[in-house]
């Protein structure tokens, strides 16, 4: 058994589609990708969500969660986040409740509201209730796989078993008001990685005044050797295009960690995961745009050389 998914002092990664290949191909190489971060020592995956191809994402996190799992022997794999208010809340708790029964010990979930109008728009929802039904939501999903509360749903062996073996929750958090709710449904948080770490701090200490306490997981966008700046800036004028403004004042340019020397590189993220006062790391070297080659480069480089010393 491995790690459990989002525990302290763990280090994952974020796997993307490569969206220039075909389907089969995107599936082949996500498939290669995970094999070759559990082999370089990462301790769980995680795959997100946006729709309609959207640049660099997937529309099934939580299906590629269980092809990725297929093909692994000891990595979590975590949808994460996986778009709440885009689902019945029962269906997504009984889906996760049995993919853990197939994979016990190795599958958590991250769930977020949502912010991108298409992810919506092709669902026939309006993404004006993106925040109110997630903010409704969000405990309820959290007692299904604590197996708390199933009412109706008490007949199903995968959640009831969930009573004994909990699945891990996290919220993505990317406001004080967030972390608060996060800790009063007793799920853990997910620091998006584009604020500032004055941003992450306070939305971590917020966490934890509120008593919250699961998992604090920061994501850093990291790259180790020369940086593919014109990439990073496309990605970022990606963004730019459907966040809000308010969110983009706690932004941090590109806010990604990058040196040509390994032990340098490892010492800037974990002085960025103690300054905001995460438990736990998830690394994203996937940019829209660069071939699977340099990603599988990345990939192996980083966990001879960082993964290690980022441990603990």
């Amino acid at each position: 058994m491995g790690v459990p998914p989002f525990a302290p002092g763990s280090v994952s990664l974020r796997l993307y589609p490569h969206n220039e290949l075909s389907a089969p191909a995107v599936v082949d190489e996500m498939r290669a990708q995970a094999r070759l971060a559990e082999a370089a020592g990462f301790a769980g995956i995680m795959v997100s969500e946006h729709h309609g191809g959207f640049a660099g994402y997937l529309p099934n996190p939580l299906q590629m969660a269980g092809f990725l799992l297929a093909v692994t022997e000891m990595v979590w794999v975590a949808p994460c986040p996986l778009l709440l208010p885009l689902r019945p809340t029962a269906l997504v708790a009984e889906e996760v409740a049995w993919l853990a029964a197939a994979y016990p010990g190795r599958v958590g979930a991250g769930v977020a509201a949502g912010a991108l109008p298409l992810d919506f728009a092709v669902m026939g929802l309006d993404v004006a209730t993106a925040g109110p039904r997630f903010k409704a939501e969000l405990g309820r999903l959290v007692d299904l796989l604590a197996g708390r509360g199933l009412g109706d749903l008490g007949g199903d062996p995968a959640l009831a078993r969930c009573a004994e073996a909990p699945l891990p929750v996290l919220s993505a958090a990317a406001s004080p008001s967030a972390a608060r709710r996060a800790a009063s449904v007793g799920a853990g948080i997910l620091l998006d990685s584009m604020g500032t770490l004055e941003r992450q701090r306070a939305i971590g200490d917020a966490y934890r005044e509120a008593g919250g306490s699961g998992s604090c997981v920061a994501i850093r966008r990291v790259w180790l050797g020369e940086p593919p700046e014109a990439a990073l800036a496309a990605q970022r004028a990606l963004y730019e295009g459907y966040s809000p403004d308010a969110a983009q004042r706690h932004w941090a340019g590109t806010n990604t960690i990058v040196d040509a020397d390994a032990g340098v590189l490892a010492t800037r993220v974990r002085e960025s995961l103690d300054a905001v006062g995460a438990d736990a790391v998830n690394l994203r070297v996937h940019v829209h745009g660069i071939p699977a080659a340099a990603i599988r480069d990345q990939i192996e480089r980083l966990g001879a050389e960082v993964v290690p010393r980022l441990r603990g």
